[in-house]
């Protein structure tokens, strides 16, 4: 069974800043396998790389994206997978599954090398949970101890939009989670849609991505 591993380590420097540097996957000597090393909340994070199921939902989603790039040429969002999102603001360092950005980013990644993206470069960030680590992509769960995700850290730093595809099977669903507040760390809920209905997000996207076939894990 896939686990996200957790560890307490004698680092040279914060985890961040040799995510930043490129040398944290080589210091825990992890396999090239699609594993993901993210920073969240200021702890290492490593999830395994996602299912052949996961990547087809992505799919879906990037391909609403590209169809209404096709039949309007002025559209200006792109999909991206995998990329490193650097929000240095809270020193997180994170690798969604997928960013929309303004098509400005892709031209300047065709033009040269970009190592990685920030929250302003970014216009939502997509995530669509597994069951290994689908608490790290969802809102904090108020107890005890709130630990960060990834959801309040894109609202912290400003990222416009959250896109949240839950595929746990006591709660499937989609959520468009937006207006964040930076200071509270917090989104709004914007929209929310089950599986086999059609996800219309609104504007600045105005784009329909079909759930008619998606499912919640096994």
């Amino acid at each position: 069974m896939s686990v996200v591993a957790f560890a307490q380590l004698l680092l040279p420097d914060s985890p961040y800043a040799m995510w930043v540097r490129g040398e944290l996957e080589e210091y825990l000597r992890l396999p090239d396998d699609g594993t993901r090393v993210e920073v969240i909340g200021g702890e290492i994070v490593v999830s395994p790389a996602p299912v052949v199921t996961h990547a087809v939902f992505l799919s879906h989603i990037e391909r609403g994206f590209t169809l209404a790039s096709g039949s309007d040429p002025a559209f200006p969002w792109r999909a991206l997978q995998t990329v490193n999102l650097d929000l240095v603001e809270i020193g997180d360092a994170y690798v969604p599954d997928l960013v929309i950005v303004d098509a400005e980013v892709e031209e300047r990644a065709l033009a040269g090398d970009v190592a990685r993206l920030y929250p302003h470069d970014v216009g939502m960030v997509v995530e669509v949970t597994s069951a290994s680590n689908a608490r790290h992509d969802r809102r904090p769960m108020f107890g005890r101890q709130v630990k960060p995700t990834k959801w309040s850290g894109c609202a912290r730093t400003g990222v416009p939009y959250y896109l949240l595809v839950d595929r746990d099977p006591r709660q499937p669903g989609v959520t468009l989670f937006g207006e964040p507040d930076r200071g509270e760390g917090t989104y709004e809920v914007l929209g929310e849609w089950k599986f086999g209905e059609s996800v219309r997000l609104p504007k600045p996207f105005d784009v329909e991505i079909g759930t008619d076939k998606w499912k919640p894990w096994a």
